[in-house]
């Protein structure tokens, strides 16, 4: 099992350009011509394995090496038969999704390969260039192929996730769980900090509303009047930089999985399949959405988004306020926390007093080494309770808040304890029965399946029994 969590994550992402499809377990072979040997065959793929309905080519595994240096990997901790291993894996776990009725969304899939095509073009001068890299002959050839290495991806995703969902670890289970742990061998946690913070965001006139709503309300006449582009409006307008160069597309939205925040929604979902919505504000500032299509549950839309300016003069207002409320503090007129229910404009944050959330544990407790590197710089060198100076944190729309930051609370590098620790080590037990629960269903799903192991990975030891002895 160790190699599966080692490899997870960085062969999820691999699998994104590695061969998929589904065809009859044979091997492929062409005519090179050759000065000396002119009619000698050459091996160009062949059929590594089959699992189930899938396949694995001799090149996968190749491929994968290839990427996993590309990005960086060091790939001598690993053997050809544990990649090998692990794509078996992949296919094992996207067959019987197939086998369960786990349906995914073609039409999610497409936006996220439009997505990706268009994150690949970046990284090229050309589109020829791009296409050469990937050895296709056209962006439809590139498409058509991410199109069915996501699907196979996705399916494998939904049916881990489906093995693993529903359980649970009870207290009781924890308890036993860390009483198995040797004292010698009981996990060392390192130091941890619970951080607070107060933001105050500049405030945005009236009159600067009252433009990008006239200017959002000039896009939308000459689009319905005109027959303007609302993606060519959406690539030199929008303040959105991660949707404009796609003309404003956004991924597909599904009524039942809600991603985006609530006005959105509801502006979105309203419309008819062509119209385009009124202004209207989110936290990121003022949109309108145009609906291209309707299936179901599921909608495609592209949006422009504009952010009213914010003056200089309401700049050096919301500044001067969050200097007053640090000095407060710092001469112990009030306390942090108390400043934060008090003038906080962030309501993720000020009901709790300012405590930051941890978003992997959901409690208020950052290992130092996995702090946010935007708060990390700013509190290294803070003492307990001691306040930090004023933070200018730039948002990717380009505005602007200030903060102030303190450390509430303080935990060294120690042993695990249970009372103290418990939620990490719940998570420890969890993940211990998650594993024992995927090594069940592997172990009874390779019985059940028919599965044909070829050429030189016959010989390979693997963890699991892909070989069937």
């Amino acid at each position: 099992m160790k190699y599966i969590t080692a490899l997870s994550l960085s062969l999820f992402a691999v699998c994104s350009m590695q061969a998929q499809e589904i065809i009859e377990e044979k091997e492929e072979k062409t005519t090179a011509i050759d000065s000396v040997q002119p009619f000698k065959e050459v091996k160009v793929d062949g059929v590594a394995a089959v699992v189930g309905e899938y396949i694995v080519l001799d090149s996968d595994v190749d491929k994968t090496i290839l990427q996993l240096k590309a990005s960086g990997n060091d790939i001598s901790q690993f053997t050809n038969c544990e990649l090998f291993g692990r794509l078996l894996e992949d296919k094992l776990y996207a067959h019987h999704a197939i086998q369960d009725s786990i349906v995914v969304s073609d039409a999610e899939i497409r936006s996220y390969v439009n997505q990706q095509v268009e994150r690949f073009r970046v990284n090229f001068k050309t589109e020829d260039e791009m296409l050469k890299f990937y050895k296709k002959d056209n962006i439809k050839a590139l498409t058509d192929e991410m199109f069915e290495i996501n699907k196979a991806n996705k399916l494998a995703s939904e049916m881990q996730r489906k093995i693993v969902d529903e359980i649970e670890v009870t207290p009781e289970e924890v308890r036993e769980y860390f009483s198995g742990i040797p004292e010698a061998e009981r996990p060392i946690f390192g130091t941890e900090l619970k951080v607070a913070q107060i933001v105050i965001e500049p405030k945005v006139t009236p009159e600067a509303e009252q433009e990008v709503i006239d200017r959002l309300n000039e896009f939308k006449k000459d689009i319905e009047e005109n027959g303007a582009s609302f993606s060519a409006k959406a690539l030199f307008n929008s303040a959105d930089t991660g949707s404009k160069r796609t003309g404003g597309r956004l991924p597909t939205m599904n009524r039942a999985k809600p991603q985006m925040v609530k006005e959105f929604r509801e502006a979105t979902f309203s419309l008819q399949e062509g119209e385009i919505s009124e202004p209207f504000k989110t936290d990121f500032g003022w949109h309108i959405v145009y609906l291209e299509k309707i299936r179901g549950q599921e909608y495609d839309a592209r949006h422009i988004l504009l952010i009213p300016e914010i003056s200089e003069e309401a700049k050096a207002e919301a500044k001067a306020k969050l200097e007053g409320i640090r000095q407060n503090i710092i001469d112990g007129d009030i306390s942090f926390a108390d400043a934060a229910r008090e003038a906080s404009d962030e309501i993720k944050t000020k009901f709790e007093g300012g405590l930051i959330r941890n978003p992997e544990t959901q409690d208020f407790t950052f290992p130092l080494t996995k702090m946010p590197t935007e708060i990390y710089t700013e509190i290294e060198d803070l003492e307990t309770n001691e306040v930090s100076e004023i933070v200018a944190d730039f948002t990717r729309t380009g505005n602007v808040k200030y903060k102030i930051y303190t450390v509430t609370d303080r935990i060294d590098e120690h042993k695990a304890d249970f009372s103290r620790d418990f939620l990490k080590i719940k998570e420890l037990a969890l993940n211990e029965k998650r594993l024992n629960a995927i090594a069940k269903w592997q172990k009874e799903k390779i019985e059940d399946t028919y599965i044909k192991i070829g050429g030189e990975y016959k010989n390979c030891e693997f963890t699991n029994n892909w070989l069937k002895k």
